[in-house]
């Protein structure tokens, strides 16, 4: 029998027989059968779906057969012409399916993991003077270059001379304990253990054995207890006490957060103008600030202090929030009126612009440094223009009649005092207070935490029942400026409330995607 009446199945040969429409023919031996689709009478057109398998041509003389896995299939069961339909579609299919698979996917998680993180600064006006790089002495030095226990004799000198004089400092209770450390665990898992930097805590009255201890095992770093200045941490002599008591009550009526405890109006006061002139700071030049109870999500893989000290800043921050306006109502009337009696110590470089709002006549939009996490330069809160503008504030009673708090003082001092230049934000340092969260975007592998939005924490402080006008762009894009501001083309504020969204989602940079 011929071979074109034969075909190989299942290693054994079964003849092959023309298949007449509606028949079936099956393998006794097998799950597999083959129906016809068309009639033998049918037209032209359906001749090509039943024209019988050709035999494809054998090698010619003098050619070598090449045997191919699965060609033998191919050649006994496809027609040319049905090859040639396959490959059609199949290009077709490439066709359209290529476009889908090389689409870019915004999606937060596909840009995390494939971009690189990137510090963001501020944009400021252009000047003919020399500023330092500091992404660049980020990408140089993110290795931990400086870290002590990498750093010998040779070395030292080539690395940029004699360590910075810096501390951590901690205002803290005998009763945070617990809190400080938890603080204190994350910060040396994640930074000090590598650069040893001392610890000095502060308290309004001694601290006891059992907290000493508990901290001192904590660290290989030297550790510091301090105690607060009586005169620092209690009503001034030219405070009304009686009308002080009528501030607790009222503020803690409207429900101004902690504005009813006489120690959080003590503490606000020692934060924003004593803290820097205690004794035990006087050999140092920088700070770091650590709360109790608070969280160290990434790596931090440079020396903070030596990163703040070679690139000129004078302070540092991770979160630019709003805070409840109920809490310091003449804060900014008696700023302005600072800056009206005392013109030359405002720096020439100073830009207040994006603390102002100009659909509410140009007023402190109550944006600020969120100063539970700081680090700065303690020259700077020693200088002359601060000094003054603290005395300014407090012989005028804000500390106690209304609740200032050291972070608006703080920020109003920053912006008037020091050039955008020295400001940095430190992007990169995942943090947690109590509701507000930080994570950078694009550390995998570097933080124990979810990326952020750049706006997460706008609004988080002030309270459902408060009045206060909110600005019209969040208070991070307003420091940042530039590109940070643009929004979607046919977006609008309005729109988005009325379809329910908060105002603050038709930026063109959504925050996470660099």
């Amino acid at each position: 029998m011929s071979d074109r009446n034969f075909r190989s199945f299942n290693n054994r040969a079964l003849p092959y027989t023309p298949i007449r429409s509606g028949t079936t023919v099956s393998s006794s031996n097998s799950n597999w059968s083959f129906r016809s689709v068309s009639s033998a009478s049918s037209s032209d057109s359906s001749t090509f779906w039943k024209t019988p398998p050709k035999r494809w041509n054998a090698p010619g003389p003098g050619m070598k057969h090449i045997s191919i896995p699965g060609l033998a299939f191919v050649q006994q069961y496809i027609s040319s012409r049905r090859l040639l339909l396959l490959a059609f579609f199949l290009t077709l299919a490439l066709i359209t399916l290529i476009p889908i698979a090389t689409r870019h996917d915004p999606s937060p998680s596909t840009v995390h993991a494939i971009s690189a993180f990137q510090p963001l600064r501020a944009t400021f006006e252009d000047t003919n003077k020399k500023r330092p790089d500091p992404i660049r002495w980020l990408k140089e030095n993110s290795n931990d270059r400086h870290a002590v226990l990498r750093i010998d004799l040779p070395q030292f000198a080539l690395l940029g001379g004699s360590k910075p004089r810096a501390a951590l400092i901690s205002l803290v209770r005998n009763s945070e304990l617990e809190g400080m450390m938890r603080s204190m665990r994350q910060l040396e898992f994640r930074w000090n253990r590598k650069y040893q930097y001392p610890w000095i805590f502060f308290n309004d009255e001694p601290f006891t054995e059992e907290f000493k201890a508990a901290t001192r095992n904590l660290t290989s770093a030297k550790c510091y207890y301090e105690l607060v200045p009586r005169e620092h941490w209690s009503l001034p002599e030219w405070i009304d006490e009686g009308r002080f008591m009528n501030s607790l009550e009222y503020l803690g009526t409207i429900g101004v957060g902690k504005g009813w405890m006489v120690s959080y109006h003590h503490m606000c006061r020692w934060n924003s103008g004593f803290f820097y002139k205690h004794p035990s700071l006087e050999n140092y030049d920088w700070y770091w600030r650590v709360e109790p109870d608070v969280h160290y999500f990434c790596d931090i893989n440079y020396d903070v202090f030596r990163f703040m000290r070679d690139n000129k800043m004078k302070y540092g921050f991770n979160m630019n929030i709003l805070d409840d306006a109920r809490s310091f109502p003449s804060l900014w009337t008696r700023t302005r009126a600072f800056a009206t009696a005392h013109p030359h110590l405002i720096h020439p470089e100073a830009d207040l612009g994006w603390l102002l709002d100009p659909t509410n006549g140009n007023e402190y939009n109550n944006c600020q440094f969120f100063s539970n996490f700081e680090i700065g330069s303690l020259n700077f809160w020693r200088g002359e223009a601060n000094d003054a503008y603290f005395n300014w504030l407090d012989n005028a009673g804000g500390f106690y009649y209304e609740r200032f708090g050291d972070a608006p003082v703080h920020t109003l001092s920053v912006a008037m005092f020091v050039p955008k230049s020295e400001i940095w934000f430190f992007r990169d340092i995942g943090y947690q207070h109590d509701i507000n969260h930080h994570c950078p975007p694009h550390k995998e592998g570097q933080c124990s935490c979810q990326p952020t939005s750049i706006d997460e924490n706008f609004y988080k402080l002030v309270p459902l029942e408060s009045p206060q006008r909110k600005p019209v762009d969040t208070c991070i894009r307003q420091f940042l400026g530039g590109d940070w501001l643009k929004k979607q083309e046919g977006w609008s504020m309005e729109a988005e409330k009325a379809f329910g969204g908060d105002g603050y989602h038709g930026y063109e940079l959504l925050g996470d995607e660099l």
